[in-house]
């Protein structure tokens, strides 16, 4: 494998939770972090995403998305990935893309345009708009592969590093899934910059217009989603 695929995180890892966590060289207990230590990649592509995001996402939205970015991102001070998986490597710049588009397709305009699932169409829209910005297609396909697995929950196969990444990231954020991850001052700062602002109740919404539109789309395959979501008592204090 090439450094370039390394570094968008074209890597093989379990996508069965329990066994990503079994993996671990170590088991150790999770370190508070702030937002203020995490330095947002600043290239022309993440502004140009950032503003496309700012512009098709309801707020709640992006500010879930920016939470799921400082709850898994790479850094010397992370949430998720140094303190418990350190020899993953991965662009920080191609996950902050993937947080920011994850949920493109939820957007009202996006969940009616198509007979898709929404993470299937919002991948096709991350992989075009990441094009027309001239990224390079390890990149732009990470993201796109990513977006369209990050739902993919299960116990057999691999996923990519991002992938996985982005799976453990929202769960926690929308289910209070893994809590042994992510220091609960990191969350108490995380949420102070991105208010929830009622998101459990916000996305649960989300998830029953989905399925009452698309009562096929690829959301049905996690059982008592939107209750599980409603029901995240680990956010509940901050929602």
């Amino acid at each position: 494998m090439s450094k370039t695929e390394q570094d968008h995180g074209w890597t093989a890892v379990p996508l069965s939770h329990s066994k990503l966590l079994a993996s671990r060289p170590e088991k150790k207990e999770s370190q508070p972090m702030k937002v203020a230590d995490i330095p947002l990649p600043d290239s022309p592509l993440v502004k140009a995403v950032m503003a496309y995001a700012k512009e098709n996402l309801r707020e709640e939205t992006f500010h879930h998305s920016m939470r799921v970015f400082y709850y898994g991102t790479y850094t010397t001070r992370t949430a998720i990935t140094t303190q418990h998986f350190p020899a993953w490597t991965y662009s920080p710049e191609t996950y902050l893309l993937t947080c920011l588009l994850h949920d493109i397709g939820t957007s009202a305009a996006n969940l009616r345009a198509t007979y898709q699932s929404f993470e299937f169409y919002g991948a096709q829209l991350a992989l075009a708009l990441l094009s027309s910005h001239k990224s390079p297609q390890a990149q732009s396909e990470a993201v796109a592969e990513a977006i369209i697995r990050h739902q993919d929950l299960g116990d057999t196969g691999t996923i990519t590093t991002v992938g996985a990444l982005i799976q453990l990231a929202t769960v926690f954020d929308n289910m209070g899934a893994n809590a042994e991850l992510v220091h609960m001052r990191t969350v108490e700062n995380v949420v102070e910059a991105w208010p929830r602002n009622g998101w459990s109740g916000c996305f649960a919404k989300t998830i029953r217009e989905e399925i009452g539109l698309k009562p096929w789309c690829h959301t049905t395959i996690i059982d008592g989603f939107a209750e599980g979501v409603e029901g995240n008592q680990l956010m509940e204090p901050y929602d």
